[in-house]
């Protein structure tokens, strides 16, 4: 079974073969666990799963990879700002970390190399830009897994999805790991 995304992209965008992804992070819609209004995108960072909560008591759920040890953020946020095939600018401390990353302190241009895929969109709490962002990724074996340097990553095909379905604005409710939804 594959996972095709949608064709009309600048650039390619690999099928994805769903046998490399564990069927619980396969995208689904499941009864909502989260009690947040519809509209509402809940990140899950214990179990690995986004929900977009919808109408009826339901819920689209992505799997996610998310930040590792000591890189992870959680609380309330916004959309702010959405970008197709987006500029990647690694933050000041990503570069102290990995000095090679330094080429690009004026940006990445976007295309299937960017490490933000094919979508990102940027989480802001009280007005200000948090540096984390709900993104996409061709780095399938990453989905259920805290690998990240904090943000939440989705397979390009499922941040696609989520882009076209979630409007600026959207409230985004990032949850600690202890606070684990039960499915």
């Amino acid at each position: 079974m594959m996972l095709v995304p949608p064709t009309q992209e600048p650039f390619p965008v690999a099928a994805v073969d769903l046998a490399k992804v564990p069927p619980q992070f396969h995208r689904q819609i499941v009864a909502d666990p989260t009690g947040q209004p519809p509209g509402t995108v809940v990140i899950d960072t214990g179990a690995r799963f986004l929900y977009l909560v919808q109408d009826g008591g339901m819920a689209m759920r992505y799997g996610v990879g998310i930040g590792r040890e000591g890189f992870a953020w959680n609380g309330d946020a916004t959309i702010e700002d959405k970008q197709e095939w987006p500029k990647w600018f690694p933050p000041p401390e990503m570069i102290a970390r990995q000095p090679e990353l330094a080429e690009y302190a004026t940006g990445m241009p976007g295309g299937p190399g960017n490490p933000l895929g094919a979508r990102a969109m940027y989480l802001y709490q009280n007005g200000k830009d948090t540096l984390y962002r709900i993104h996409g990724t061709a780095e399938v074996l990453s989905i259920g897994q805290a690998v990240s340097s904090g943000c939440v990553r989705l397979l390009n095909a499922d941040v696609i999805d989520l882009y076209d379905r979630v409007p600026l604005g959207t409230r985004v409710v990032v949850l600690q790991p202890s606070e684990t939804l039960a499915v």
